[in-house]
């Protein structure tokens, strides 16, 4: 423990290291900038006052995303929340071909971006996925295999 606040001695690696891909998974999810920022650092603020221990580092990136995805889910079902959130004009991408990519993904609905979103942009195992979501495995698949052929639907449409 650090003397600062009772934060963890790593707490400035783990931010630095982990918040892009929060963030990244938070706004594929949320679609929305702010609601984004909230869920990573509700996330990180969980990680202070719970103080868990990890097996490694491997495990310790899991418990993070597992908590922002409940946090995120947590947010949508608010009353409050608009689900119709405009794509952002500053999406995280570098070139015209990731900012296609990503509004196609944004079209999906939100269980199967989050499952799209775990799977190839965090590597994660479909059992992982379910763990980290609460699903079952043949369910996580399943979610897949139709946000593929939805994306390749999309994909092959022309542009208006």
């Amino acid at each position: 423990m650090s003397p600062i606040l009772g934060r963890p001695a790593d707490w400035d690696s783990l931010v630095t290291q982990q918040e892009n891909r929060l963030y990244r998974a938070a706004l594929t999810i949320l679609r929305d900038r702010g609601e984004a920022e909230d869920a990573v650092q509700d996330t990180f603020l969980k990680y202070l006052e719970k103080q868990p221990s990890f097996e490694n580092e491997a495990h310790r990136q899991a418990w993070l995303m597992r908590v922002l995805v409940n946090g995120c889910k947590t947010r949508l079902r608010s009353p409050w929340r608009t689900r119709n959130v405009e794509l952002l004009e500053t999406l995280p991408a570098d070139c015209p071909e990731e900012r296609q990519e990503i509004k196609e993904l944004m079209a999906l609905p939100v269980r199967d971006r989050i499952a799209i979103h775990l799977f190839y942009y965090e590597g994660y195992r479909t059992d992982e996925i379910a763990n980290m979501t609460g699903e079952r495995e043949g369910t996580v698949r399943s979610r897949l295999s139709r946000a593929r052929k939805k994306l390749r639907i999309l994909m092959e449409e022309p542009e208006k």
